[in-house]
């Protein structure tokens, strides 16, 4: 995809040095971004090998609303995140959790009879909130709407996460009858999590649409720290000398987001480059 292959030339051409909290540094750039055209194809890329299984496991994990990934690990032997879960397969209130759970606090009155007039307090009461829910619901109800906003950032809860949210936003947008989908992400490492974040947003957006009724359009990226570990480089470097392929064509199930399993994603076509190996940075 030569959306995702200009990233990384200018990344490694214009980036700078920076230490960082895993002792890797990296090659990194402020504020990148690109769009890809969802009515085009879907975009795993074909430079390399992309694990669509665990793409699609990954995002029905979000899905579930679970502060761990036992059934990920355990029930579908996808181990993507097992770096950051504790013995138990907790990784606290991350994306699961902020995407469907959000917490938050309500006012409450409570009355009491007293003897001269009823005395009336209020208490704060914690609740949870489905974003997710609440993002179909709107599309359905007022598409034109420009506060359609899912948010993975709870300043509060951050010390109870194992990893804070590298992809924090998205946004959804209607326009001429399509869906369209726009994610920030403050942290991006691009050999590894980037073409998981594409593939995972895209097959988000396209089966939102799919529920509410609207045709696929753009999905947007913006990161605001895109960087490139060092022992990535060459691996990277690899890609930019292949020659990107046709995208492959995703089929997904007619089906509320909610119900939908692993089998109801059909990936048609696709024909990558052999797989690059990169080492984790935890």
């Amino acid at each position: 995809m030569k959306q995702y292959l200009d990233l990384v030339r200018n990344v490694l051409e214009h980036g700078v040095r920076k230490e960082n909290r895993t002792g890797i540094d990296t090659i990194t750039s402020f504020s990148e971004f690109y769009k890809v055209d969802l009515s085009e194809g879907f975009p795993l890329l074909t430079t390399k090998k992309v694990y669509f299984r665990s793409v699609i496991l990954e995002l029905l994990w979000y899905l579930r609303g679970e502060d761990h990934i036992r059934w990920l690990r355990d029930e579908k032997d996808c181990h993507i995140w097992d770096a950051w879960a504790n013995e138990d397969g907790h990784v606290g209130p991350i994306y699961p959790v902020l995407w469907r759970n959000f917490p938050y606090f309500e006012e409450e009155e409570l009355s009491f009879e007293g003897n001269a007039s009823d005395i009336v307090q209020t208490q704060l009461i914690k609740k949870e909130f489905d974003q997710v829910q609440r993002a179909i619901d709107m599309l359905k109800s007022n598409p034109n709407s420009r506060r359609i906003v899912v948010s993975a950032w709870h300043p509060g809860l951050l010390k109870k996460m194992a990893l804070p949210p590298c992809h924090l936003m998205y946004i959804f947008n209607v326009a001429d009858g399509k869906l369209n989908c726009h994610l920030t992400q403050r942290s991006g490492d691009i050999a590894l999590g980037i073409p998981f974040n594409l593939a995972c947003y895209a097959a988000l957006t396209m089966a939102i649409a799919n529920e509410v009724g609207l045709e696929y359009g753009t999905f947007a990226h913006t990161i605001v720290d895109a960087h490139i570990y060092e022992n990535h480089i060459d691996g990277l470097k690899e890609q930019l000398t292949r020659e990107p392929r046709k995208l492959p064509r995703l089929e997904i199930a007619d089906k509320p987001v909610d119900e939908l399993t692993f089998e109801d994603f059909q990936l048609h076509g696709y024909n990558p480059h052999p797989s690059i190996k990169f080492e984790v940075a935890v």
